[in-house]
């Protein structure tokens, strides 16, 4: 089938996020109930008169419930940050936790003596959930992979393709060989009778460097796969995000002779069944 470089471009999707990509609920909920019974202890700060005799009354029964107070910054380092002290004097976050002094340091700077003697929280437990929520919204970047991923798995299932996922080219010698030093790990592998598909995936939504830097990588790369006999390198891209890097892509295009977005994905699995 003629390949149609505009067509192509055409076809990108504007976005591959389904409803479930935007948070991951079970990772959050795993998150909170790791420190729930701390959380619970710490509850009774909430709406305390005097906040240090409250403090002092969690202390003397478990110090540890404690060290879960970064988190109520939206802060999850392990303590380990480094942040500076009333005093000016660099501190690792956890140190604040060490006593009783510290800890009250710590409720002062940060605001949370007053959210909490105030109630502007009703319940820690709660209050944390939300924080996770919102922590976890910085992992949707790296979610954005996986989407796509499981986007092509689907396809595959679907079509009664059989696949394997991240397959390292050591497998093979010859590629190997062909590709010196540079291991590749394939994010999918299909073998037939007659020929193995080293497939690549990936999605943009957005532009940047990175794309230029793909494209780049994959032109490459398939000519170096493409020459071992027996093999292919088959790239599967969407996005609109590859309207900034057009050039880039285009040039991938002309090397590359098995590239596929989620429009023309059949065109792929009707050639290889």
């Amino acid at each position: 089938m003629e390949k149609n470089f505009e067509e192509f471009m055409s076809q990108l999707r504007e976005t591959n996020q389904t409803l479930d990509f935007f948070c991951d609920f079970e990772k959050i909920e795993g998150n909170v109930n790791d420190i729930k019974l701390s959380l619970c202890m710490l509850n009774s700060l909430i709406g305390a008169t005097d906040l240090r005799k409250s403090v002092e009354a969690i202390w003397n029964r478990d110090k540890t419930a404690f060290r879960v107070m970064d988190i109520l910054i939206a802060v999850r380092s392990g303590g380990k940050k480094v942040v500076l002290s009333s005093t000016g004097k660099d501190i690792i976050l956890d140190r604040f936790f060490d006593s009783v002094d510290g800890v009250m340091e710590y409720l002062s700077q940060t605001g949370l003596a007053r959210v909490l003697c105030e109630r502007k929280i009703k319940d820690l437990v709660d209050y944390v959930f939300g924080i996770e929520t919102g922590l976890d919204s910085n992992a949707r970047k790296n979610r954005s992979g996986h989407v796509m991923e499981s986007m092509i798995a689907k396809i595959f299932r679907e079509n009664g393709i059989e696949y394997r996922q991240e397959v390292y080219s050591r497998e093979w010698s010859a590629v190997t060989q062909a590709l010196g030093d540079d291991e590749k790990r394939f994010d999918f592998v299909i073998e037939k009778e007659h020929k193995t598909y080293l497939i690549e995936v990936n999605f943009y939504s957005g532009g940047g460097s990175k794309l230029n830097e793909v494209a780049r990588s994959y032109s490459d790369l398939a000519p170096k796969i493409n020459a071992v006999s027996g093999f292919e390198f088959v790239w599967i891209t969407d996005g609109v995000g590859w309207k900034s890097a057009k050039n880039k892509l285009q040039e991938a295009y002309g090397i590359i002779p098995s590239i596929y977005n989620l429009t023309n994905i059949k065109d792929f699995i009707n050639g290889i069944r």
